[in-house]
C-alpha cells in the first residue's frame, strides 16, 4: 500500500512520527511531503525521515492564498504521477483538495474548530475526519463536514506525541540550563503568523510576564521564528532555546509552563507539569478539555497569570489519572479500512 502523508506544521512531526515508523516497519510505501515553515525540516531531519519539501508559509492573506495555490499545483504534479492508495494529514490545506481532485481517499485529523478558512476549504472534501469528542460536532457540520464521516475520540491529538516518549531527566544539564536554587519556567509565544489569530509578530503577550517572573525563576523561551526570539534576547535569566531540542523532556523537567499557544500547553497537561494558558484568542475546545480536568489554568490577565505562576511554583498540584482513547490505533485502523474499501 502506498500512503501519502503531508506535514505542514512543526508539531505535526511529533504527531506523525510513530505512525510513520509503524507503517515503515509494516513495509508500506510512504511518500512524505512538507513545506518550509518553522522547524519542520529540522525536526524531520532529527527523526531521520525522508521527505519532499514543496512550498512555504505565507504571512499576509494575499501571500497565504498565492503560496497555497502554488503548493497545490506542485503537489498535484508530484502526486498525480504516483499510485497513492490513501492520503493522511492533520490540518493540511492542500492534501484534501488534491486527494479529492485525483480520487484518492483521504483521512483527516482535526483539532482546531476556530480555523474557519482552513476547515471550510478541507472538511467537505475528506472521506473520513478524526476529531476529539470535546469539539462541538455542529461547529464542524457548519463548515461542511459530513457527520457520517466523523470518528470521535476521548482525548486530544497530543496524546500521540508521547507514544514512544523516553524521558531524559538530565535534559537541562545537557543544555547547560540547570542553574542552582532557582525554579525553571518554559514559555512559548503566541502563533503570530497563523491565519486564525490576529497578532503582531513584533510583540508578545508574554513580555510583561517575563519582566516579573525572571526575578523568581530561570525562564526558557521556545520561539516560533526569529522575530519572536529577538523580543526576548539579552534579558537576564532568560534563555532562548534553539530547535531542535527535546521539548517533551524539557516540559516534564520544568517546574511550570506558560504558553500563549496551544500544543505545548496541552503537552504539559498530559505530562502533568503545571501549565498556564494565556493564549490571546478564543480558547479551543481541546484546551478546555484539560481546563475541565484541572490540568491547565487559563487567564489573559497579566496579574492573574503572574500570581498563579508564583503560587504553582511554591505549591504544585498533585498528579491525576488521565484516561483517553487509543488514538494511534484509531488512525491505523481507519487507514487500512479506508484503503480496503476504496
Amino acid at each position: 500500500m502506498k500512503i501519502w502523508i503531508d506535514i505542514t506544521n512543526a508539531p505535526h512531526v511529533r504527531f506523525f512520527k510513530d505512525i510513520i515508523t509503524y507503517f515503515q516497519e509494516e513495509g508500506e510505501d510512504l511518500i512524505i511531503t512538507s513545506r518550509k515553515f518553522g522547524d519542520i525540516h529540522k525536526l524531520m531531519d532529527m527523526y531521520g525521515f525522508d521527505f519532499i519539501s514543496l512550498g512555504k508559509h505565507g504571512v499576509t492573506l494575499d501571500e497565504k492564498l498565492k503560496e497555497s495555490t502554488n503548493r497545490t499545483n506542485d503537489l498535484a504534479d508530484l502526486i498525480s504521477s504516483e499510485k497513492i492508495d490513501i492520503a493522511l494529514s492533520k490540518h493540511s490545506i492542500e492534501l484534501p483538495r488534491i486527494s479529492f481532485g485525483l480520487g484518492i481517499p483521504s483521512l483527516y485529523i482535526l483539532d482546531n474548530e476556530h480555523a474557519e478558512a482552513a476547515n471550510k476549504l478541507t472538511l467537505p472534501l475528506c472521506n473520513r475526519i478524526i476529531a476529539p469528542q470535546i469539539i462541538d460536532v455542529w461547529k464542524l457540520i457548519g463548515y461542511g463536514a459530513d457527520p457520517n464521516k466523523m470518528i470521535r475520540y476521548n482525548g486530544t491529538s497530543e496524546i500521540l506525541h508521547f507514544k514512544s516518549f523516553k524521558y531524559d531527566e538530565n535534559v537541562l544539564e545537557k543544555l547547560n540550563l540547570n542553574k542552582e536554587n532557582l525554579k525553571t519556567i518554559l514559555m512559548r509565544p503566541e502563533p503570530s503568523l497563523a491565519s486564525y489569530l490576529d497578532a503582531d509578530c513584533r510583540e508578545s503577550v508574554l513580555s510583561p510576564i517575563v519582566d516579573v517572573l525572571k526575578e523568581y525563576a530561570n525562564i526558557l523561551i521556545l520561539p516560533r521564528f526569529k522575530e519572536q526570539a529577538d523580543i526576548f534576547k539579552d534579558i537576564e535569566n532568560v534563555t532562548i532555546l534553539k530547535p531542535p531540542v527535546d521539548t517533551s523532556s524539557i516540559i516534564k523537567k520544568c517546574d511550570l509552563v506558560i504558553g500563549a499557544g496551544g500544543t505545548m500547553n496541552r503537552e504539559a497537561a498530559i505530562l502533568q507539569t503545571p501549565v498556564i494558558s494565556c493564549y490571546p484568542g478564543i480558547p479551543l475546545s481541546v484546551d478546555q478539555y484539560y481546563i475541565n480536568k484541572n490540568l491547565m489554568y487559563r487567564s489573559n490577565d497579566i496579574d492573574e497569570v503572574i500570581n498563579k505562576a508564583l503560587s504553582l511554583l511554591v505549591s504544585p498540584p498533585k498528579h491525576k489519572e488521565i484516561i483517553h482513547d487509543d488514538l494511534f490505533k484509531i488512525i491505523i485502523d481507519n487507514v487500512y479500512d479506508l484503503a480496503k474499501k476504496s
